[in-house]
């Protein structure tokens, strides 16, 4: 996503808990990206960031709510050794629950009184399968995204009527990212899609044909077809 939108002349912070990560990450995206080091967990490293991003591009348009963590931080062998829930640690689950669920929620809530003042702004909040969401084995991370979900949801309804625009964007399958488990065999990890899928929808809903579209979800597999039935 970040690429597509520096390919498409957009200014784009790349964000991290590891500055230096997020750094190489801006250098090899080119002179349209800049690296951000923030823990979304954190009110306070939430503000500064937001602070940062502001002081380097001279405003924010757009917030891609796309910070999480997956099963391979509970259980390395998720996708071939699923454990039930009572196995999941205290911990384990409030990683991946305030990463994901409390992060998009603090930084909307920290970009959205800035967007306003500014005239307008959007959201975009990256989701999942409903599938994952309830799949056996998949605590935190299925529960986490639904409520991601469910939080992007409200936001709209908040938000409705007003300069900011809030809408869902999912894959539409298993991506192969660096949530995967490295043993995965190749005959199951080349069934996954390219995180390059994303590309496409991300660019729309920050162009101006995506003006006044709010409260959608749009699947990337189907982006084709969602948007010609648009129009």
């Amino acid at each position: 996503m970040a690429r597509a939108l520096v390919e498409a002349g957009a200014w784009v912070a790349v964000s991290g808990r590891d500055r230096g990560r997020a750094e190489a990450v801006a250098g090899e995206l080119g002179g349209g990206a800049v690296g951000v080091g923030v823990d979304v967990r954190d009110e306070g490293s939430v503000a500064a960031a937001v602070g940062e991003a502001y002081a380097l591009l001279g405003g924010v348009d757009l917030l891609v709510c796309n910070a999480g963590i997956g099963m391979r931080t509970v259980n390395p062998r998720f996708m071939t050794d699923p454990q039930p829930f009572w196995e999941v640690t205290g911990a384990g689950f409030r990683d991946v629950v305030e990463t994901k669920l409390a992060g998009t929620f603090l930084l909307a809530r920290a970009l959205v009184p800035r967007m306003l003042a500014a005239g307008g702004g959007r959201i975009v909040v990256i989701s999942m399968n409903e599938s994952t969401m309830v799949r056996g084995g998949f605590v935190p991370y299925g529960p986490a995204g639904a409520g991601v979900e469910a939080l992007a949801r409200v936001m709209a309804a908040d938000l409705d009527g007003s300069s900011i625009t809030v809408n869902i964007l999912a894959p539409g399958g298993a991506t192969a990212t660096g949530m995967i488990p490295d043993e995965l065999p190749e005959e199951v990890r080349s069934t996954m899609l390219d995180p390059s899928i994303m590309g496409a929808p991300i660019v729309w809903l920050a162009s101006p044909a995506a003006a006044g579209v709010h409260d959608q979800r749009v699947v990337a597999t189907e982006f084709a077809a969602w948007l010609a039935a648009r129009s």
